[in-house]
């Protein structure tokens, strides 16, 4: 059973939910997941996630939204955004977020995990960005 950092995985695809879920669990990280991001925001162990893994596109509030709305209260956790549309977001605005990665799908799993360990880390590189 991991007994790694949490990680918290809100994604509205189930499968993508999933298959993130086990790819952690295997690297040894301790996970929770939510289908969207008001779910996130309601449970009580959000407040112990060392990292949250996001999809962009989610109805009711993006990953990126749920990022900037846990900054602005106080809460922030460092984030890695998984999306089908980065180009919608500029690359200065990726730098503006502060988000910890940005990964195109269909991304590597070495590339999740290599975000996610430096977003447990506490680091930032935005020369990085889109790329982990």
């Amino acid at each position: 059973m991991p007994q790694g950092p949490l990680i918290a995985v809100v994604d509205d695809d189930s499968s993508i939910r999933n298959a993130t879920q086990d790819l952690l669990k295997a690297a040894g990280y301790s996970t929770a997941t939510f289908p969207n991001a008001s779910s996130f925001l309601n449970a009580p162990l959000r407040t112990s996630v060392a990292c949250l893994v996001a999809d962009m596109r989610m109805p009711g509030m993006t990953g990126v939204e749920l990022h900037e709305h846990l900054q602005v209260s106080g809460a922030g956790i460092p984030t890695v955004i998984i999306t089908a549309h980065l180009a919608e977001l500029t690359a200065e605005r990726r730098r503006e977020t502060g988000i910890t990665c940005f990964l195109s799908k269909p991304f590597k799993p070495d590339e999740l995990l290599e975000c996610v360990r430096r977003a447990v880390a506490g680091s930032r590189d935005p020369r990085d960005i889109p790329r982990c």
